[in-house]
């Protein structure tokens, strides 16, 4: 099985720095991506799960997926999920 790949997707902005849009997407497969350190650093562990493959608890169930938001008071909000498995 060949590594997944996440997603991530701005969906909701009030960066004060001005650093992340809502839209904004970025393919993540072994590096980070141009993210804000705080950001990254809440997202991280979700991330790293669903490139290796794993599932995470999500709201009564289990999914590929995640929503989170950033730890400055939730200003930024992102959602990410397992895209491009070779598992056939």
């Amino acid at each position: 099985m060949e590594q997944s790949k996440v997603k991530l997707t701005i969906t909701a902005s009030a960066c004060r720095c001005g650093y992340h849009r809502k839209g904004d997407e970025f393919l993540v497969e072994d590096i980070c991506p141009p993210l804000c350190h705080e950001l990254w650093n809440s997202i991280y562990p979700s991330v790293y799960t669903l490139l290796n493959g794993g599932v995470l608890d999500y709201g009564n169930g289990k999914s590929r997926c995640f929503d989170a938001k950033c730890p400055d008071g939730g200003r930024v909000c992102i959602h990410g999920e397992a895209v491009g498995d070779k598992e056939e």
